[in-house]
């Protein structure tokens, strides 16, 4: 009973450890293995001293209690029915729902379901696109938008810190990029929407912003996000649209559009102190 207990604790010990700090697959998958070892073992001794075996999550097929069969299975989440985990995982984060499918089989298909991610879609991003099919689910569709928001949100921390370089490696080196800026000026082709940057980074007069209301549309190999810009210094906001391309695997930016700038609580169009931004 002794090493029964021994091998029981340690087995779930190891499990939780691996789980909490969110190590890759690989190592999922290698500790995994040595849990089913340690198994292994104890079903050895439940077979010679009749003692019972189980550890957290799991139940061995063929266990006898009592001279009664146990039902072959694992943990009790896995008993649940699907409509009841699905609606378990819609709370789960994006980390949270990543790791919990690296824990066995089982998770891996329930932290794979379209309705869990389509959650949390909707959860981080927008309920816009509810009646969005996306062609490849909406786990990939999620990881898309994610990848999208994220080189959104590096092309407004490049004009903040007015990086010319990365300004230079975020646009897509093609004849066809253009620029609209909110004064009306209007840039085509790399070198001329990069050259713009570079004039516009240098300055020195130049308004904070706060970005608000970000809206991502994901189209295979092409996306646009939508926002409002508001300068710290003004009462009124710009509206902006970026368009992105996706090539090898990355996305760059081929379209930045600014509108004029636009009071608020009425007042019309009008421009002041803009921002690097625009």
């Amino acid at each position: 009973m002794q090493n029964h207990i021994f091998f029981c604790f340690t087995s779930s010990a190891v499990v939780f450890r691996r789980v909490k700090l969110g190590l890759s697959c690989s190592d999922c998958e290698r500790e995994i293995g040595g849990v089913e070892m340690a198994v292994q073992v104890n079903e050895g001794a439940t077979e010679n001293g009749g003692v019972d075996v189980e550890m957290t999550g799991q139940v061995n097929g063929g266990a006898t209690e009592n001279g009664v069969e146990r039902q072959s299975g694992a943990s009790m989440i896995e008993q649940l029915m699907p409509e009841i985990t699905a609606h378990a995982l819609s709370y789960l984060d994006y980390q949270s729902l990543c790791r919990l499918s690296m824990t066995n089989s089982h998770m891996r298909k329930a932290a794979d379901d379209d309705n869990a991610w389509k959650a949390l879609y909707h959860k981080d991003f927008t309920l816009e696109q509810d009646n969005v099919t996306p062609p490849n689910g909406w786990k990939a569709y999620y990881a898309a938008t994610r990848a999208v928001v994220t080189v959104n949100a590096e092309f407004f921390r490049i004009v903040r810190e007015r990086l010319v370089q990365a300004m230079r490696q975020i646009w897509l080196q093609a004849d066809y990029v253009k620029c609209f800026r909110a004064n009306g000026d209007s840039f085509s082709g790399y070198n001329a929407v990069v050259g713009s940057w570079q004039i516009s980074l240098d300055r020195e007069n130049v308004a904070a912003f706060e970005i608000q209301d970000v809206r991502v549309r994901v189209m295979s190999n092409m996306a646009w996000v939508t926002m409002k810009v508001y300068p710290d210094i003004l009462t009124g906001l710009f509206n902006v649209t970026n368009v992105y391309e996706l090539h090898d695997g990355r996305w760059y930016m081929v379209h930045h559009h600014c509108s004029a700038y636009v009071r608020l609580g009425g007042g019309g169009h009008g421009q002041g102190l803009l921002p690097v931004l625009v």
